[in-house]
């Protein structure tokens, strides 16, 4: 019962982290719970792809496909917050607008959105909805497929980063020198004020195994023929972004981790759709 009771807290641990749902009231949170629970990450994207899947199901039977779609993509944003979203745009606004690894950081803590993540955000979720609208145009019921695996898939690349990658702490940026006013990709200096997220900050080789499985079995029971073409893309979209997070600021930061999450989704969305074609 101790092994049962301690997974369901790391379980409701990462549900809390990423999603509205709220916890038990006899969970306990800490930095190591918080890291082991990276294991469910995977687990909670099913949740998250479920719910917005039922949304779509229970809309298509009065709705159009077309705004099935949309409310699909609300509920999966309200149940999470918009955490992922919003990690996508202060990475674009942090990698666009700052030149130094201190002006990326400190753009990407600010709270107010730039032209950048603004741009990002909006493009990202007119590819969502556009993907899920054509793969909706081959079968209605493989959306739900989709958006299930989708958001599974996503934050299993996404946390798996954490054991590779180094996290990239606001130490870092108080160590560099940073110009007096930073200068966000409107053009206009950004304050001082910021926002803290929470974030898993290391990952052992068990949480990974957990992690890669629970992606494995998911992809596995849907039964797609294409399983080894998207295993073998996200693989390489992972390398990508690790690259790219590593030339930019060094490592990663819990919006780097949301703007893979978001990239990944929308590639696992297009290698749907081609596997289709």
């Amino acid at each position: 019962m101790d092994v049962l009771r301690r997974e369901l807290t790391l379980f409701f641990i990462a549900m809390g982290f990423f999603t509205r749902i709220p916890m038990p009231a006899w969970v306990k949170v800490d930095g190591d719970n918080l890291n082991k629970a990276s294991r469910y990450f995977g687990l909670v994207g099913i949740l998250v792809g479920a719910i917005s899947a039922l949304v779509y199901e229970l809309s298509l039977t009065v709705l159009p496909t077309s705004i099935s779609i949309i409310l699909a993509m609300i509920a999966s944003v309200a149940v999470t917050g918009a955490f992922h979203e919003d990690g996508l745009a202060d990475t674009a606004d942090g990698f666009g607008g700052g030149w130094a690894v201190a002006d990326k950081l400190k753009i990407m803590k600010d709270s107010r959105i730039g032209t950048y993540g603004a741009v990002t955000l909006l493009l990202s979720m007119i590819l969502k909805y556009m993907l899920l609208l054509e793969l909706a145009l081959y079968d209605p019921e493989l959306v739900i497929v989709a958006l299930i695996l989708g958001h599974c898939l996503s934050r299993v690349l996404a946390a798996s980063i954490i054991f590779t990658d180094t996290y990239v702490s606001d130490a870092y940026a108080s160590a560099t020198s940073v110009s007096e006013g930073v200068s966000d990709s409107a053009g206009e200096s950004k304050e001082k004020g910021s926002k803290s997220k929470p974030l898993a900050e290391s990952q052992t080789s068990n949480e990974l195994a957990i992690l890669l499985l629970t992606g494995v079995l998911a992809l596995w029971l849907s039964g797609l023929g294409s399983a080894i073409l998207i295993v073998v893309s996200l693989f390489l979209v992972r390398w990508l972004l690790v690259i790219v997070f590593r030339r930019q600021i060094g490592g990663y930061t819990g919006d780097t981790l949301g703007a893979a999450q978001q990239v990944s989704e929308l590639v696992f969305y297009m290698l749907l759709l081609a596997s289709l074609a």
